[in-house]
């Protein structure tokens, strides 16, 4: 597939681009003998290879997130997909479909098919199938028990969705790959000058209807290298091919205990290292740790994670600081630990916490350490870390975590909570449901909704600032737990509960008096791990689009939550940004299709972040849902269009039906989680102060009724999506290059009555032309927003709306030919740009002892 895919990669890049290398990452617990991974992990693969997706079977796809020209998640096979050859022929050869959603994943570009609205009314008054090129010739069809019959049609004029068209097998245009890459006539992405701004498809919708290869050189990752590139004179050798596999987990703690250290921020360190070391690194791994000031020391060798093994380390961690902040001296014997069990730190983690600037040269070290190939995670507590953590973090592939010592925001034992593995098997990783503080001078109550995918080895950690709290925890049943039935720790001022067996599922609530007269600090920390090997959890994932910001746009924060890649629709996300410098933004995250969010019930919550102060940032993401079932969308949204059949010699040739897929939607129960994202910098120039114009409208939809127009959409904010708007103006046009290119020119319509709302209300204004609307005539509309400052958004998308009155017999869309006849398909399985493919193999599900089988082992 990848072999076949560079060598169509490259005719369709103009000679530029193939693909050099690809690692395929295989599951730790395959046999065999694979080279051990570097810094690659399933996390950061750019295809996976899993189980069917619940909503879309074994349809190849996508997961893409953000906006036009950005890179997407990733790429989504099967391995059904890839050993059955059923599929090739709507889809066309495998290596054709990964060029389509390599363009989707590295590059932003969208679909250029729609299958919501497969037809449309073009300028001209006829009904044009969706795609891209308007040239490419076909039939439409509706198929009833196998066979082609005309299609029927709305009362808008336009064909059902039941209604397919069918392309002729035989073309004489090359492009779009982005809209059937199955025909072999295509071999290219669309020009500017041959694409097809009417049609209603992604591509338009997200990317200001630009052409996919304008995209791709102009707006991309890749956009100043495929410029200065010079084609190819001769074919590039052939994709080489290597099979890793990541082992058991290794990790080195490297804390800082200079004088610095003393007081609070050691005994934090203690908190949150225990609770590591407890409940987040999972059973098997092997752990060591290092502490330093002004000389290091081992404080433990690599030790497998078993329970004892586990309370032996808590009790060594250390106690005390005093000393300088000899970083490289610290980073030096943690490779040296890291080394213990195979001689190499390579693809190990290491979790490096600091609270000052190096007394040495951590420049000088800083080389060697990205050389180690371990990946370097980074905790800078306090405001005073070193800006080096920050470099090294992102040249290991590690994260870099701010945290303060504030018993009360808990941010400490966040960032530890945060460091998860990552090899795809969900049900055996950590998972962080609450994490909460408060200063009261009574009571601190709450409540804690377990829900069913969760439960086993579920921890309570109380942390308190001066004396123990009286503890009250009910679970669902009734049953209470009180302080006798916990563990109590003076030391670290923590009392622990943990829940034998799997807990039930419910509400549990918790209310934890403080028995002093004056107010103290107390946090309520709980994590769990899947209640049963076969059922994933529900998982949340938040990230920053950028993580260093110089002011000139604003930030975007997104959190995914899902189970088992359905998205959850309907919950409550908050995140909160905190800068070491004292600056504190919460953000309620839409999952609405508007300003930030890209697609509407995809389960991706997103927000603008627009208060840009200098600092580095933390981000804590907070997600409850109230509703007991799993309800995601079954849109693909970004994926390869399967071809129902083709027009061959005059004849319709049916390819296999897609199999139906049954989503049965999960009652999971109420839940919460809490995660931990990379942590970021802003870093605005001197003198200037980040002033943002309106949001971009999105969503804006146009219906008609007689002779007035309705429009609706999302109200945007004075800064994106923050605020209130001082005005809006709408324009008009019979003609799409004029809203689109020349949008002052087009008809204005009277919105002095329109009061613009809060951002994130629906809006709704409707109105009448001034001149008559004839039967036929297609409308577009957009919307420019203005701020109290003046300043003016982008123009909004461009609805359309084509007026429609029947006639009393409605005329044919399509007639078959003459003598029509019916063939069903049935496969029968009988200088260049460097682009590096990780594809992770996950299958957790399928026996070992199958695999092998389908891939022809003994």
């Amino acid at each position: 597939m990848i072999t076949s895919g560079s060598e169509y990669l490259l005719k369709a890049l103009d000679n530029k681009v193939f693909i050099k290398d690809v690692k395929i990452l295989v599951p730790p617990h395959w046999s065999g003998s694979y080279e051990k991974a570097k810094r690659e992990t399933y996390d950061k693969a750019n295809i996976i290879i899993d189980s069917p997706h619940p909503a879309h079977g074994d349809e190849p796809y996508t997961k893409q997130m953000k906006g036009c020209g950005e890179e997407s998640e990733y790429i989504h096979f099967t391995p059904n997909f890839l050993l059955n050859d059923d599929f090739l022929n709507g889809y066309g050869p495998r290596g054709r479909l990964f060029v389509h959603e390599w363009a989707h994943l590295r590059w932003g570009v969208f679909d250029e098919y729609n299958e919501e609205e497969p037809f449309y009314f073009s300028v001209n008054q006829q009904i044009q199938p969706t795609r891209c090129r308007t040239q490419f010739s076909g039939q439409w069809f509706e198929i009833i028990n196998g066979n082609p019959v005309l299609c029927r049609y709305e009362e808008t004029g336009l064909p059902t969705k039941e209604c397919q068209f069918f392309p002729d097998k035989e073309q004489k245009i090359n492009a779009s790959i982005m809209y059937m890459q199955s025909l072999d006539s295509v071999t290219a992405f669309c020009h500017e000058g041959e694409h097809n701004t009417e049609a209603p498809n992604m591509q338009n919708q997200k990317c200001n209807y630009k052409a996919t290869r304008t995209v791709i050189f102009q707006d991309s990752v890749d956009k100043d290298a495929l410029r200065t590139l010079k084609p190819l004179q001769t074919p590039p050798p052939a994709p080489t091919f290597s099979v890793i596999q990541r082992r058991s987990r290794v990790v080195c703690l490297i804390l800082d205990v200079s004088g610095s250290m003393q007081g609070q921020r050691i005994l934090r360190l203690q908190q949150a290292a225990t609770i590591f070391l407890r409940e987040i690194v999972e059973e098997g791994a092997y752990v060591g740790i290092v502490k330093f000031s002004t000389a290091a020391d081992i404080i433990s060798s690599l030790t497998k994670m078993e329970s004892k093994a586990r309370e032996s380390l808590i009790s060594k961690l250390p106690k005390t600081a005093s000393g300088s902040t000899n970083m490289c001296t610290g980073l030096k014997l943690g490779f040296e630990v890291l080394q213990q069990d195979d001689k190499s730190a390579q693809g190990d983690d290491v979790i490096f916490l600091t609270d000052g600037e190096a007394t040495d040269d951590i420049q000088s070290c800083l080389q060697s350490a990205v050389d180690s190939g371990a990946i370097i995670n980074t905790i800078a507590l306090g405001p005073s870390a070193s800006n080096v953590l920050v470099t090294m973090a992102k040249q290991t592939d590690g994260k870099f975590i701010i945290a303060d010592e504030n018993l009360i925001s808990n941010q400490l034992v966040d960032a530890f909570s945060s460091f998860t593995m990552s090899d795809g098997d969900l049900t055996k990783q950590a998972i962080q449901l609450v994490s909460t503080g408060s200063a009261t001078t009574g009571w601190f109550n709450g409540t804690v909704s377990i829900d069913r995918t969760v439960g086993n080895s579920t921890t309570f950690t109380i942390i308190y600032e001066r004396s123990a709290p009286s503890v009250y925890i009910q679970a669902p049943s009734g049953s209470v737990y009180d302080q006798t039935r916990m563990t109590h720790n003076a030391a670290t001022k923590t009392l622990t509960l943990n829940i034998p067996g799997t807990t039930e599922a419910g509400d549990w609530r918790y209310s934890f008096f403080n028995t002093e007269s004056s107010a103290q600090a107390m946090t309520l920390t709980v994590t769990s791990r899947a209640a049963r090997d076969n059922v994933p959890p529900v998982m949340v994932k938040a990230q920053m689009n950028q993580l260093i910001s110089d002011g000139s746009k604003p930030m975007v924060v997104y959190a995914e939550v899902s189970q088992n890649h359905i998205p959850v629709l309907g919950a409550r996300v908050m995140a909160t940004l905190h800068s070491d410098t004292g600056h504190s933004e919460d953000l309620v995250l839409l999952d609405n299709g508007a300003g930030a969010d890209n697609f509407k019930d995809d389960g991706i919550y997103s927000r603008y972040f627009t208060k840009l102060i200098n600092g580095r940032y933390s981000l804590k993401v907070q997600v409850i849902q109230q509703e007991g079932a799993i309800s995601g969308s079954h849109n693909r949204n970004s994926g390869a269009l399967y071809v129902p059949g083709y027009i061959v010699n005059g004849k319709v040739q049916l390819n296999s039906q897609k199999p139906k897929v049954n989503v049965q939607l999960a009652d999971v129960g109420r839940f919460t989680r809490t995660v931990t994202g990379k942590s970021f910098v802003v870093n605005v120039p001197s003198g200037v102060t980040p002033k943002f114009p309106p949001g971009k409208i999105t969503d804006l939809r146009a219906k008609i009724q007689v002779d007035t127009i309705f429009l609706n959409w999302t109200a945007p904010g004075e800064d994106f999506d923050l605020g209130t708007v001082e005005s809006y103006e709408i324009r008009w046009s019979k003609h799409l290059k004029t809203v689109l290119y020349n949008f002052s020119d087009a008809t204005p319509v009277n919105t002095s009555a329109l009061r613009p709302q809060q951002a994130g209300l629906d809006e709704q204004f409707s109105f009448q032309p001034e001149v008559a609307i004839q039967n036929g005539t297609t409308l577009f509309f957009a919307i420019r927003s203005q701020d109290k400052q003046a300043l003016k958004s982008e123009v909004s998308n461009i609805a359309r709306v084509t007026k429609f009155v029947p006639s009393p017999k409605p005329p044919e869309i399509s007639k078959p030919p003459t003598n029509l006849l019916i063939g069903i398909v049935t496969i029968v399985c009988g200088v260049a740009l460097l682009a590096c493919i990780i594809a992770t193999v996950t299958l957790w599900a399928i026996k070992r002892k199958k695999v092998v089988k389908e891939c022809g082992g003994d």
